[in-house]
C-alpha cells in the first residue's frame, strides 16, 4: 500500500489533464474566437480547423501518455482491484468512459477533417472535398456536439480518477478488503450443506 508509482501516475494524470483542458479550451475558446472574428462561415471554419489541426498531434500524445499511465497503474494495482470492494466497479466504469471519450475524439477529428477540406482554399483539398461531398451545415452541427462530448467525458474521467485516489487511502483499502472478504465468506457459507436444512432427501 506504500509503493510509489510517480512516473506512471504522472503520465496518467498529465495526459488526462491535457486531453480534458485542451478539448474544453477548443470548444469554448477556439470555436468562440472563430465565430467572433471569422466573419463568414467559411472563414470561421478555416480558423477553427487550423487551430484544431495544430492541437491534434499534441492531443494524440496526451492521450497516449494517459493510456500508457493508466495501463501501468492497472498492472501495479491488479491485486487491489481483485480484493478491494468497489475498486473493480470503478475501474470498469473508468474503462467504459475512456472508450467513449476515445470514440468521441476520433469522431470529432473525422468530422473536423471533412469541414477543413470543404472550407479550404487549397485546390487539392477542394478536389478531395468534391469527391466526398457532405451536408456542411449538418456536419458542423455534429462536429459541435462531438467537440463538446469530449470534455464532458474526460471530465467524468477526472471525477473517477479522484474516486480512485480516495479508494487508495489506507483506511479505504482496509475497509474495502474487509467488505470483499466478508462478502466472500457469506457467499461460501450460504452454499454450505449446514444451511440446506429441510432440503435433504427423504425416504
Amino acid at each position: 500500500m506504500s509503493e510509489r508509482n510517480t512516473a506512471i501516475r504522472s503520465l496518467h494524470d498529465l495526459g488526462l489533464a491535457a486531453w480534458f483542458g485542451g478539448s474544453l479550451m477548443g470548444a469554448i475558446g477556439l470555436n468562440g474566437a472563430a465565430r467572433a472574428e471569422g466573419g463568414t462561415e467559411t472563414t470561421r471554419d478555416r480558423i477553427s480547423s487550423a487551430g484544431w489541426s495544430k492541437w491534434t498531434p499534441v492531443n494524440a500524445a496526451a492521450i497516449g501518455a494517459h493510456l500508457f499511465g493508466g495501463g501501468g497503474l492497472l498492472a501495479v494495482n491488479a491485486k487491489r482491484v481483485a480484493t478491494q470492494q468497489g475498486v473493480a466497479a470503478s475501474t470498469t466504469a473508468k474503462t467504459l468512459v475512456t472508450a467513449a471519450a476515445l470514440a468521441a475524439t476520433a469522431y470529432a477529428r473525422v468530422l473536423g477533417k471533412k469541414v477543413e477540406l470543404a472550407s479550404s482554399s487549397d485546390p487539392a483539398d477542394a478536389e478531395k472535398a468534391d469527391k466526398h461531398p457532405i451536408d456542411l451545415d449538418k456536419t458542423r452541427q455534429q462536429l459541435a456536439y462531438a467537440q463538446w462530448a469530449v470534455p464532458v467525458l474526460t471530465g467524468c474521467l477526472v471525477v473517477l480518477n479522484a474516486l480512485h485516489g480516495e479508494q487508495q487511502r489506507p483506511i479505504e483499502q482496509m475497509h474495502g478488503m474487509w467488505q470483499r472478504a466478508r462478502s466472500a465468506t457469506h457467499l461460501m457459507s450460504s452454499h454450505h450443506p449446514a444451511h440446506w436444512g429441510g432440503c435433504g432427501r427423504r425416504l
